[in-house]
């Protein structure tokens, strides 16, 4: 079904250069984003070469959060179908997605939850052709375990930073005025909050698809740093 020249790329390792990586809790998790799987699939198999549907998109769970916020939950069910160059011949492959938008309109929670299931379920479904889209991820042994560098703003340089994990429960939970106990909504989304000096910043992947959760919780941009950021309320003795 491949050409040669398709099953050469195919087999070849994964440029470390495309491998995204995030945090949640005490885990490193890395990842390639949507749009760089869309575009690989696009150099393998040839733009028209090869497409997807939507067999099945569904919400499953739908609440509102402490800040009020919508936070409504989508399954995806994505099949693709690549052809080869004459289109006689075809190989299809199906995986599921979740996606989590939370926004203050259900309009929005709807769109952010929906894009985001559908294109993790593409993400998933790709990978099942090998290690240019991100199978090799999945084998720890091979894992690329890079950490992310991010430029400081000038007041967080040369600062302390302090990682925090998802909230535990109240009976558990260290004594801290600084653990941020409000973002549920945040690491919901796979984002993590980290102490840098005096301020709190946000981190993770797709973090400008989450841009209206995250400012919903009072964090603001900081255009020099590419953060988003919020100064660590200080509580009176």
């Amino acid at each position: 079904m491949f050409n040669d020249k398709q099953i050469q790329v195919l087999s070849y390792e994964l440029d470390s250069s495309r491998i995204k990586s995030r945090t949640k809790g005490n885990v490193s998790l890395s990842y390639l984003e949507g749009f760089d799987v869309i575009e690989t699939a696009n150099k393998i198999f040839g733009y028209g070469n090869w497409d997807y549907t939507i067999t099945n998109l569904i919400q499953v769970s739908q609440e509102q959060n402490h800040n009020q916020n919508h936070v409504i939950c989508y399954k995806a069910v994505i099949n693709i179908t690549v052809h080869d160059i004459q289109h006689s011949k075809s190989v299809t492959r199906e995986d599921v997605g979740f996606g989590t938008g939370i926004a203050k309109t259900l309009a929005d929670a709807h769109e952010g939850g929906a894009k985001e299931a559908v294109t993790d379920a593409i993400k998933r479904t790709l990978r099942s052709f090998g290690n240019q889209f991100g199978n090799s991820l999945y084998d720890k042994s091979r894992q690329h375990n890079q950490q992310q560098n991010y430029q400081q703003p000038a007041q967080l340089q040369q600062q302390p930073q302090q990682q925090y994990s998802q909230p535990q429960s109240q009976a558990q939970q260290p004594h801290n005025n600084h653990i941020p106990q409000d973002y549920a909504s945040l690491y919901n989304l796979g984002l993590t909050i980290m102490e840098q000096g005096q301020n709190l910043i946000v981190v993770g992947d797709d973090i400008f698809a989450k841009k209206d959760s995250i400012k919903a919780c009072g964090f603001r941009w900081d255009g020099a740093s590419k953060l988003w950021y919020k100064p660590i309320e200080q509580k009176a003795a």
